[in-house]
């Protein structure tokens, strides 16, 4: 009982003690709540009575709360505070889980129970939301391969581990490669370079006690491929950040990627589809890879238009410095970024020191409650990391939720920035309110001073929070951000919109020295050049989602690289720019089979947030009360307890085409 993970926490607001949690704990606790759990499934099965949506449905959500607890406080912290225990743990216990899991779907009683219910479930009197829970969970269940027999369920489960496995290596390669590779810089190849850039170089190589030093942190090396001349420092940079998970040895990530593509279509096979897209965008709002391709291609011809056009100007520019030959990746950035200091006077240098991270953590809280009447109040209490900080949510007095923020990339770090939840609302069995976090890879400084495009990743992950924070469902399998994978992304992306209104810069984008606002040219510059080098980040994000696709609409390819290679010519990729995922670092698609086949869901759900904004521009204000509460009713509360097309359809009367998207991009003809 001195495992703090197998008690009751008296913690406030009920959140892990950690700092009482050690990682010797995890082990035995990820055992003990295993078999709870198993104990507490055969006990359902053994019910005597005639299967029940209470008894069953209900009686299966009972279960595992142990184990919910465990893996939630678990995957979290590996995820944004690893070290060699946690990634030992990790690599132990992801097939075992995935074991476990197995174990529970492919229990033919239980899934006959469930099926019992399902065939009568026209009789039964369901809310709603009771007869949703009770669909997903059935389909959910055959999807898992509750429904094969003999050597085929037994494949299913060895096939299901051995992707638990893949993905965990995968993972852990790349953040092997991330920590690893530093480059050390002198003090005169820091000419040239902001300040803020020198200083984050100067805190990274703090960190490893080294000097200035350049890391595969975005927050590091995005500003350092921006602005240093140095254009043979630039192509050791961009190289090594396009090798990781490529640079052979024991972190190489290629034959990871081949063994889990073909597992992955042996999968769907054993599940009687011709191959892994098709039953992975079976549940998504598209249906099919053929919806997918069409809208990538209706975004991909306009995109790579502009960005042909705009590579001529910047491979001008390389040839008026003085270098010959043809523009390439490492060059793209730094030209860009003088160009738009020429074409728009806008010098992100300049820029930055209005964007200090504080005030726009309090500017994506201000957006939240005028929208939706949400109050923050920091709290002192113990978290995973000296770098971690909370808030307890609050309207009208009564508590919605608790926000955690972890905004600093460190190395023990992954890379990226994402939303989870430690705890998801629900009110059955109990009630539950939500423990939401931000993780983000900004970084450190004195004050820490974010780009623009960081700033939109903060109001882009909180976007997520609020998705978490306002649900308001009875069952946690609908909660939150359990949704369509290509609906997810619509309350991240839309939220987004909020940081380009004028009155929310003028007010929060204070200067770090003087604290004044941002000066109104300025601030019209900004919002001014917004689509600025638009055909270089759209053809980076669509290869990435094209490759995707062709990973995994068909037979699974030999080899992912020639794959890659493939696709890429057949679409015309622009030489000078490069997918922004390669494959040996394609987490979203390899880490686990979250985003596989479904990296295109940004673009599926930044058509519907273009659309969606787009409401409270027709009615002249962004903070409209009427508008902010049908959105918080239909899609933000909503979780999964309705198809995403009906929510969607709810809040706007009508779904969308890709033409507000083209226009928000500034790629409309």
């Amino acid at each position: 009982m001195s495992n703090a993970l197998l008690q009751d926490w008296t913690t406030p607001f009920g959140l892990p003690p950690f700092k009482e949690i050690s990682d010797e704990d995890f082990g035995p606790a990820f055992e003990a709540a295993m078999a709870e759990d198993l104990a507490e499934v055969e006990a359902l099965v053994a019910n005597p009575d005639a299967p029940s949506f209470a008894n069953t449905i209900e009686g299966l959500m009972r279960t595992g709360a142990a184990l919910d607890k465990v893996a939630s406080v678990f995957f979290n912290i590996a995820g944004a505070d690893s070290n060699e225990a946690r990634e030992a743990l990790m690599r132990e216990y992801s097939p075992k889980l995935s074991a476990h899991s197995s174990a529970i779907y492919s229990n033919k009683a239980l899934f006959d129970r469930i099926q019992s219910v399902w065939d009568q479930r026209e009789s039964l009197d369901l809310s709603e939301e009771q007869a949703r829970v009770l669909m997903l969970l059935h389909r959910n269940f055959v999807r898992a391969g509750a429904g094969l027999e003999g050597e085929a369920s037994e494949r299913m489960t060895e096939v299901k581990n051995r992707l638990a496995v893949l993905g965990t290596s995968f993972t852990q390669n790349l953040l092997a490669d991330e920590r690893e590779w530093v480059m050390e810089v002198t003090e005169a190849d820091l000419d040239g370079l902001p300040e803020f850039v020198i200083s984050a170089m100067r805190a990274a190589g703090e960190e490893r006690g080294l000097g200035p030093v350049v890391t595969l942190s975005r927050s590091v090396i995005v500003p350092f491929l921006q602005f240093s001349p140095k254009r043979d420092l630039r192509q050791k940079a961009y190289q090594a950040w396009g090798l990781r998970g490529a640079n052979g040895g024991e972190t190489d990530n290629r034959e990871i990627a081949n063994e889990t593509l073909a597992l992955r279509e042996e999968r769907a096979k054993l599940l009687g589809y011709d191959d892994f897209s098709g039953f992975k965008l079976e549940t998504e709002m598209a249906g099919t890879p053929e919806r997918v391709r069409e809208l990538l291609m209706a975004v991909w011809d306009p995109a790579k238009a502009q960005a042909d056009a705009d590579a001529k100007i910047l491979e001008d520019m390389l040839h008026a410095d003085g270098f010959e030959g043809p523009l390439e990746a490492w060059d793209w950035r730094y030209y860009a970024e003088k160009r738009r200091k020429a074409e728009h006077d806008l010098d992100e240098a300049e820029v930055k020191p209005y964007f200090q991270l504080d005030r726009m953590i309090e500017a994506s809280f201000d957006c939240a409650n005028r929208l939706f009447g949400l109050e923050f109040a920091p709290l002192d209490v113990a978290l995973y990391h000296e770098d971690a900080r909370a808030w307890e949510v609050t309207r009208n007095g009564e508590h919605v939720a608790i926000f955690i923020g972890d905004y600093f990339a460190r190395g023990s770090k992954r890379s990226g920035a994402w939303c989870s939840a430690i705890r998801a609302q629900r009110k059955f069995p109990d009630t539950q309110i939500p423990i939401v976090v931000n993780v983000c890879n900004f970084a450190k400084g004195d004050p820490a001073l974010l780009s623009y495009d960081d700033a939109r990743t903060l109001f882009h992950e909180f976007g997520h929070a609020l998705h978490q924070m306002l649900s308001d469902v009875t069952y946690e399998m609908i909660s939150g951000t359990s949704v369509a994978r290509d609906f997810v992304e619509l309350p991240s992306q839309l939220y987004e919109h909020w940081l380009d209104v004028p009155e929310v810069l003028e007010k929060f984008a204070l200067h770090a020295e003087t604290g004044e606002a941002m000066p109104k040219e300025l601030l019209e510059k900004v919002l001014g050049a917004a689509n600025f080098d638009m055909g270089f980040q759209t053809v980076e994000y669509v290869a990435s989602a094209l490759v995707d696709l062709g990973f995994h609409d068909g037979p699974a390819p030999a080899d992912v690289m020639q794959k890659q290679a493939e696709v890429l010519e057949q679409i015309g990729m622009p030489r000078a720019i490069s997918m922004r995922h390669a494959t040996p670092h394609f987490a979203h698609v390899f880490a686990g089979d979250g985003y596989s086949s479904g990296y295109y869901s940004y673009m599926w759900s930044e058509v519907m947030d273009a659309d969606a904004f787009a409401a409270f521009e027709e009615v002249g204000d962004p903070f409209d009360a009427d508008m902010a509460q049908k959105l918080e009713r239909f899609i933000l509360s909503a979780g999964g307890s309705q198809e995403a097309e009906k929510l969607y359809t709810a809040f706007r009367g009508r779904m969308p085409g890709v033409e507000a998207l083209l226009k928000g991009r500034g790629l409309a003809a």
